[in-house]
């Protein structure tokens, strides 16, 4: 019986392998498995139907039942004890190759950093990972490096995020980076991500320990996108129970709608009532509270002081106008 299984590689590499033994393997069992040009040793991360559809994913969606004729390479038996100790012997010396690979580097004054190194389980491989800016001429280096290790050598150039992705760390949110912990495969990520989302274009604000925009702004980008189809469009002029109303903003997780318009101003509604107010189902909502023109009684009007009485004093202000300019007698009808 032939199955596919996931193994999974220093720096969170993955590869998909036959397994043709009658008993399965268990996760995290490491394995040695066949490769380009000798033997590795990795760590089985998944198995039976998750594998298939993962398999699947990566080689551009073929079917399931042609996932096992696309894999060639074949697991080749468990590991041993002895074979994990070896590994664990390799792994310690990388630190010291990775040190002396950048030694080089400065040496030939080359524009590029050495972030990890990597040797096969036979060491009979040693690969290199740098970043750089630009492409860099590094033929000399790799014939230096060649006569130091005195083993095949590849240099292999990667981006800030592969770079993260291998070096693993934790980010702002105290959790291990998405890259390297449960992240498939890394999406580019552009700033109509973060626009949809309503977020700042600070740089600053948006943007992972590896300088690129946060690889968890794409994972919780389709959720934004399918949440906003529900709500009209921001700026859009709907018609409502109250007349032409602006669309303002939108409140995707309290299901509310913020109007307004030019006759009752800004008000906030539930999307339910919205739908039902185009329908003409509900009724118009209740107009702001305006002062009354009839006093109520909890407010008498204040009773006239004596010492200064209102209505006698407009009439002596109309007798005064009465009065003739020409003579100081009494005015007419005295």
């Amino acid at each position: 019986m032939t199955a596919v299984i996931e193994v999974r590689f220093k720096g969170n590499r993955l590869e998909f392998f036959n397994w043709t033994t009658p008993e399965p393997p268990a996760l995290h069992d490491p394995v040695i498995v066949e490769v380009e040009r000798g033997q590795d040793l990795g760590r089985v991360s998944a198995l039976g139907d998750v594998a298939l559809k993962k398999c699947a994913r990566g080689c551009g969606g073929c079917a399931l039942a042609e996932v096992p004729k696309t894999v060639e390479r074949q697991v080749v038996r468990r590991a041993t004890p002895a074979d994990v100790e070896q590994a664990d012997r390799l792994h310690a010396d990388e630190d010291s190759a990775r040190r002396t690979a950048r030694e080089r580097v400065r040496a030939h004054d080359l524009p590029m950093k050495i972030s990890d190194a990597e040797w096969q389980w036979d060491r009979r491989k040693l690969t290199l990972y740098f970043t750089a800016e630009q492409r860099v001429d590094f033929r000399a280096l790799v014939r230096d490096l060649a006569g130091v290790f005195r083993t095949r050598l590849e240099l292999r150039q990667i981006g800030a995020r592969d770079e993260a992705r291998r070096l693993s760390g934790v980010g702002r949110c105290g959790r291990e980076y998405c890259s390297a912990s449960w992240l498939p495969e890394l999406r580019p990520v552009n700033l109509s991500v973060a626009k949809d989302q309503h977020l700042s274009l600070n740089p600053s604000q948006i943007s992972g320990p590896c300088g690129r925009l946060l690889c968890c702004l794409h994972y919780e980008h389709e959720f934004y996108v399918q949440s906003r189809k529900r709500f009209p469009k921001e700026g859009k002029v709907l018609q409502t129970a109250v007349g032409a109303e602006r669309v303002l903003a939108v409140d995707i997780f309290r299901d509310r709608v913020t109007l307004r318009s030019e006759e009752h101003g800004t008000r906030v509604v539930q999307l339910e009532r919205l739908r039902e107010e185009q329908a003409g189902v509900a009724p118009p909502p209740p107009a702001a509270a305006a002062p009354s023109a009839t006093p109520t009684p909890a407010a008498p009007a204040p009773a006239a002081s004596p010492a200064a009485p209102a209505r006698p004093t407009e009439g002596r202000r109309r007798r005064r106008r009465r009065r003739p300019r020409g003579g100081g007698g009494p005015p007419a009808g005295a």
